[in-house]
């Protein structure tokens, strides 16, 4: 799958977003080493707190459904001027699951930017601190 083609597929779940407080729909889609694609959208709550971001459905979706690993790429689409990157939060369980996640992020324009999960997270927190594996 390309990147244009995994951009579309976020893209697409953008009209799925349920945003009615922010009104900032965001779509994600996450692709498998295997071609499997996760799709999600953000999903507001008028307890904001309760709110959970489109690249953590996708996630969230992935590891429902039985994965744990083989994440390679994903794909972020929202409506604003700038690219649309993963929140801490996101980054944080992203880093859970795929440290060396290549992140796609897409304006309104279509243009997309890139970077790996390591540059957004840098000095990530994992299993591994916990173990006194530093």
């Amino acid at each position: 799958m390309t990147d244009r083609e995994l951009m579309d597929v976020a893209v697409s779940m953008l009209r799925r977003s349920y945003c009615p407080y922010s009104h900032f729909p965001v779509g994600a889609a996450l692709l498998c080493e295997d071609g499997t694609v996760f799709t999600g959208c953000n999903v507001e709550n008028a307890a904001y707190g309760h709110s959970i971001c489109a690249e953590r459905t996708a996630l969230v979706k992935a590891v429902s459904e039985g994965r744990r690993r083989g994440f390679v790429k994903l794909a972020v689409a929202g409506l604003s001027e700038d690219y649309c990157w993963p929140c801490g939060a996101c980054r944080q369980m992203l880093w859970e699951f795929a440290p060396e996640l290549e992140v796609l992020c897409a304006n309104r324009e279509g243009e997309i930017g890139r970077a790996m999960l390591r540059e957004l997270l840098p000095h990530g927190f994992g299993s591994a601190h916990l173990n006194g594996e530093d």
